[in-house]
């Protein structure tokens, strides 16, 4: 028998992405995997008054257990309530390869689904995801759907080369799918080696700027599907500073290199509604982590290297949502 979100008290992301998209700005959506990620998503989203999307890789599934997972997400909103905090929450399926696995996600809870075809051909793509969205819309759930390839590795999803979203293929796709969402590919890689460096030119300070993203497309796709709700996925900027703490203390993160926060900030004024943040949140967790193995090289207390962790993720998603994403204020 099938669980509804709403009993969970997870919304879907229809209300999330119009405000969004009248308002001007992007809602988060960060993945976890553990308890000091949605700790981190949950304090952070509150603590600015945002709305939030948690997001489930199926690599997050099989790593930490779908039913934890599940519960946990349950129980961050429940800690955000009894803080005084009633931004919106929604509970999504990140990258959603196959039919069977958007079923499940919906009928345990979720509010929102990604059923990624892209890897399919375009009608095999079009099939599999009006399926998903016929099947998501009796529950109520949301569907985000996805056209064009990200190059880069996240979990489950590898991809050698990316391949640029075609708009008039958007208009096509969105009308045949009936799906609420779409991911578009305009120069967004997942992972942290996003481009290589002879890709990027360096700016007055010696760092290596990557190619801006094309958004001659996003323009052309917004004139297609006027008001409809766009995603930007492999959207981390590889942070700098935290790139620089993992290498001083004894990382290797050569050419590690995102998508300029000014970048994002533009993208975010435009018709993409939600931005997802992943590879930054990690290397965050990865940089506190071993900061504090080498000035403590006795410790032993996950506690004490998790907490740490944890005190700055919510600090780097907190800014994120105040000067990348626009959202703080909005939940």
């Amino acid at each position: 028998m099938a669980v509804s979100y709403k009993d969970l008290g997870f919304v879907n992301t229809k209300e999330m992405f119009k405000k969004a998209f009248e308002g001007g700005y992007a809602v988060p959506a960060y993945n976890f995997n553990n308890m000091e990620q949605i700790q981190s998503i949950i304090t952070a989203c509150g603590k600015s008054n945002s709305p939030v999307i948690m997001q489930v890789s199926s690599g997050a599934r099989k790593y930490a257990n779908e039913t934890l997972l599940q519960y946990m997400a349950q129980g961050a909103v429940k800690m955000a309530r009894q803080q005084g905090h009633n931004m919106p929450v929604a509970l999504h399926l990140d990258h959603g390869d196959t039919f069977e696995l958007c079923v499940q996600c919906i009928e345990s809870g979720f509010s929102s689904v990604m059923i990624d075809g892209s890897h399919h051909p375009y009608e095999k793509n079009v099939e599999l995801t009006a399926k998903v969205v016929e099947y998501a819309h009796k529950y109520d759930v949301t569907v985000e759907g996805e056209l064009g390839v990200l190059a880069g590795i996240e979990d489950d999803v590898v991809a050698a080369e990316s391949v640029y979203t075609q708009p008039d293929q958007v208009e096509d796709f969105v009308k045949k799918t009936g799906v609420d969402s779409l991911a578009i590919s305009i120069g967004t890689s997942h992972g942290a080696f996003k481009f290589k460096p002879e890709q990027c030119t360096k700016n007055e300070k010696g760092v290596l700027v990557p190619p801006p993203l094309r958004f001659d497309i996003l323009e052309e796709i917004e004139k297609r599907v006027p008001g409809f709700p766009i995603v930007l996925h492999g959207a981390s900027s590889v942070l700098p500073e935290y790139v620089k703490i993992i290498e001083e203390n004894g990382g290797a993160l050569k050419a590690a290199i995102g998508i300029p926060s000014e970048q994002l900030r533009k993208a975010a004024k435009s018709a993409v509604c939600k931005i997802n943040i992943d590879s930054d949140g990690r290397l965050v967790m990865t940089a506190m982590i071993r900061k504090v193995f080498k000035d403590s090289p006795a410790e032993f207390d996950p506690r004490k290297y998790l907490g740490p962790a944890r005190e700055e993720l919510i600090k780097m998603m907190i800014d994120k949502n105040e000067n990348v994403l626009g959202s703080a204020g909005k939940g």
